[in-house]
This record gives C-alpha cells, sequence and structure tokens, in this order.
C-alpha cells in the first residue's frame, strides 16, 4: 500500500509505504510527480518505507513507462527514511550509480532531518545516503 502524505515543500512529492505497492498505487505517486513537473522542471521525493512487501509487475510497468516519458533527471533530491536496513544500503548504492539525484536515507527517528534535506538541500548532519 502506498499512501500520499501532505508535504509543506512546493517541489515535492510525499508517500508512504506500507506492504506491497499496487498498480493503483504506482499511479497514485506518479499522477503527483506529473502535476508537480506541470509547476517545476525538477522534483523531490519524499519516501517513507514502514514495511515493503513488493511491487505488483504492473506497477513496475507503469513506473518503467513514465521513466521513459520523463527521464530521471526530472529528480532533484530523495529522501528514504527507513529503518530497514538494506533499504538503506540500497539508496547509498543508487546515489553512487545516479550521480545527478541527490539521495539520501533517514532512520525514522530522523524524519525532520529529511524534511529539511528536501526543503533547503544540504543537511549538515548527514552524509548522502548514509544517514
Amino acid at each position: 500500500m502506498l499512501e500520499m502524505i501532505e508535504f509543506d515543500v512546493a517541489d515535492a512529492v510525499a508517500w508512504r509505504i506500507s506492504g506491497k505497492v499496487t498498480e493503483e498505487d504506482m499511479q497514485r505517486a506518479l499522477d503527483a510527480l506529473r502535476e508537480k513537473l506541470n509547476a517545476h522542471t525538477k522534483v523531490s521525493v519524499y519516501q517513507e518505507i514502514e514495511s515493503f512487501g513488493g511491487v505488483e509487475l504492473d506497477a513496475i510497468m507503469e513506473k518503467m513507462q513514465f521513466f521513459s516519458e520523463f527521464g530521471l533527471s526530472m529528480f532533484a533530491r530523495i529522501a528514504v527514511v527507513t529503518d530497514k536496513q538494506w533499504v538503506q544500503r540500497v539508496i547509498s548504492w543508487e546515489d553512487k550509480v545516479f550521480r545527478n539525484i541527490d539521495m539520501r536515507a533517514f532512520s525514522i527517528e530522523e524524519r525532520e532531518r529529511a524534511f529539511n534535506f528536501l526543503a533547503y538541500g544540504d543537511d549538515p548532519g548527514s552524509s548522502p545516503a548514509t544517514a
């Protein structure tokens, strides 16, 4: 399940994941990204992961179609908030691979730092993808 979250950063989209991400969930998130892209050249993403039960194949296909249309250069910053160590390691790896996107992982207790990172850019209290 993917739940959209109200987020007070003009160019950011935010959601919380708990369980399996369905095609409908993915469509909701991608629609929110499209809406932000109508007003901003780059967008930031706040993603909070409580639990992760996988992603439906149709949801992956929706995401791939979206990226083929918009590319990855549309992302300014991505903050992933989770206490799942394996997810934090994936974010660290992705930050190295996708050098044009500033990605960082934060623990659940560091939500406020994640908000500040998206709102203001650099967070002096963290290092890239290893918060």
